[in-house]
């Protein structure tokens, strides 16, 4: 998953402004007793206890976390939101790389071989043991973007059938910062790496290569390494028959370097690729490579369960969150090899147990369908969304909402929340409005280059139309100010994210957590009781997928 600070993360789909006359009042208070702390507490400890080893899936960790969120859904009353099971089976591949030849490059100056995982990090999706490149041609393709709407295609006059192509990550625009390019340095989806390898496969290129550069894709390369240089699961597209792309990855900076100095190019192709009117172009570069792998095929599982509205049963609000953490692995300075993911995600988890239990209360039941997805495999690369967004259980076009949570508060009361892909929805009109009722400001997000819109469960639902947005729990602590909130942020973000050492501390502070959680819930009712539709704003990317 997307790194994940110790502050609530949440997303939904875009509303209508509060303004819409034809909405009625909602009751604030309604549902807002039924919330606590200790049971809060109580969900998180027993997801996150040793007992569940880290809640990998294919392990004995997914058995217990699904069994357990099926009991307390059907403790609450719940239905189950899959016909009479509470739950979605999930195809999934588990690919472990055997071995990763040393990528070679052969040129009229001559050739040179490049270190996997050292030089490069490739992988596959396919479900053959054995992906080559044999003397394939290399075409430098930009960015390797499609954009109609912004007037832009790096693909246009190229061949890039049976080729590797070579891209840039994020997006023109991002190293001028130029507003008129795009977003600027605010990243679109266009920029983000999983949309270049999409966009090779459907131009029909055999393999893609991601050049790295520290700044435009926000992480340095030995994340690229860590998260994609071992065993991955990838959603079972068997069935699909889609078009996948043999191999793909990320060179280093300095490789790209290599490759471009060996096709008689040097890096000003990197700066030119920035201006529109940019051609790409074959390289004159032949690229072999040999990865062997693994394969075995399983299932995991979406757990989901709902309360039907009284007089818009077909309309629905989703709630998210995934209850999947990286489960049992290297051991840290202790020897704990458990990675517990307390707040990533097990707090997001029980949040949304909270919030089932909140609507479950109220004295006027909502009138829309609220349904509680529960999603495996985030930490994959939000596969369970993903597969959800891709085989829906409930019609996308009367899906009104997506609200995820992915990590909650645990320092305290904020006087202010962030929020990513600002300007992507009419949900930022009814957050700001919800929070001047609470007294609370929203604050810009500090990085909008770093794509963080992108990396959390939310997007599988706007990548099918279902506009979405990120709100972060803030830095400034009542009490306490805003350097405070960034020392806990980037003390999280050294010594817990991502490690053995995420746990559950008697010392949290989960004032501020239940505050947003609440928050959530407020923006989710009055959603329920809406009879409007959600809208993406004009120049939202996804605009053009909502039905």
């Amino acid at each position: 998953m997307v790194k994940i600070i110790p502050r609530l993360l949440l997303a939904g789909t875009a509303i209508l402004a509060f303004s819409c006359n034809q909405n009625k009042p909602v009751d604030e208070q309604d549902g807002l007793s039924a919330f606590s702390k200790d049971s809060l507490i109580k969900h998180i400890v027993t997801l996150s206890s040793d007992e569940f080893k880290g809640r990998r899936p294919f392990t004995v960790g997914e058995e217990k976390s699904i069994a357990f969120l099926q009991n307390t859904y059907k403790g609450m009353g719940l239905e189950p939101g899959n016909g009479s099971s509470y739950l979605q089976d999930v195809p999934m591949v588990e690919i472990s790389p055997k071995s990763v030849s040393p990528l070679k490059v052969q040129a009229a100056k001559g050739s040179f071989d490049l270190k996997n995982m050292d030089d490069f990090v490739l992988w596959t999706e396919r479900t053959d043991t054995v992906q080559t490149l044999n003397n394939d041609d290399i075409v430098f393709a930009g960015f390797g973007v499609v954009a109609p709407e912004y007037k832009w295609d790096d693909y246009a006059g190229l061949n890039v059938k049976g080729k590797v192509v070579m891209v840039m990550v994020n997006d023109p625009g991002f190293e001028t910062g130029d507003t008129t390019m795009f977003k600027g340095k605010a990243m679109t989806y266009y920029g983000r790496w999983t949309y270049k390898f999409e966009e090779a496969a459907r131009q029909g290129a055999k393999g893609c290569i991601i050049v790295h550069n520290t700044a435009a894709a926000s992480y340095p390369f030995h994340v690229v390494q860590n998260s994609n240089g071992g065993v991955k699961l990838h959603l079972d597209k068997r069935a699909s028959h889609a078009y996948q792309l043999a191999l793909q990855g990320w060179v280093t900076h300095e490789s790209a370097v290599k490759i471009l100095h060996a096709g008689g190019k040097d890096t000003s192709v990197l700066h030119t690729a920035n201006n529109r009117g940019f051609k790409g172009f074959d390289m004159g570069i032949k690229l072999s490579a040999t990865l062997k792998a693994k394969v075995v095929f399983n299932k995991s599982h979406n757990v989901i369960a709902k309360i039907t509205g009284t007089k818009r049963p077909d309309e629905y609000i989703v709630f998210s969150a995934h209850w999947d953490h990286l489960g049992v692995g290297k051991p840290d300075a202790k020897g704990d090899t458990i990675y517990n993911g307390a707040l990533d995600n097990a707090s997001g988890t029980a949040a949304i147990l909270e919030i089932a239990r909140a609507f479950k209360s109220m004295k006027t039941p909502p009138e829309r369908t609220i349904i509680f997805l529960s999603v495996t495999a985030e930490e994959q690369g939000l596969l369970g969304s993903e597969y959800y967004g891709e085989n829906p259980i409930y019609p996308l076009d009367k899906t009104v909402a997506n609200i995820n949570i992915d990590g909650i508060n645990a320092i305290g009361k904020t006087k202010d929340v962030t929020i990513s892909g600002s300007g992507q929805s009419e949900l930022e009109d009814y957050l700001k409005a919800q929070l001047a009722k609470d007294g609370r400001t929203l604050t810009p997000e500090a990085h909008p280059e770093a794509g963080h819109y992108f990396r959390s469960d939310h997007f599988s639902f706007a990548k099918v139309g279902v506009p979405s947005i990120t709100i972060g729990g803030g830095n400034d602590v009542i009490g306490k100010g805003k350097e405070y909130g960034k020392k806990m942020d980037d003390d999280y973000t050294a010594n817990r994210y991502h490690q053995p050492a995420d746990q559950y501390n008697a010392t949290w502070n989960l004032d501020g957590g239940l505050e947003d959680i609440e928050l959530i819930f407020k923006i989710g009712k009055r959603l329920a009781f809406e009879t409007t539709f959600p809208q993406w704003n004009a120049d939202s990317e996804f605009k053009k997928l909502r039905k």
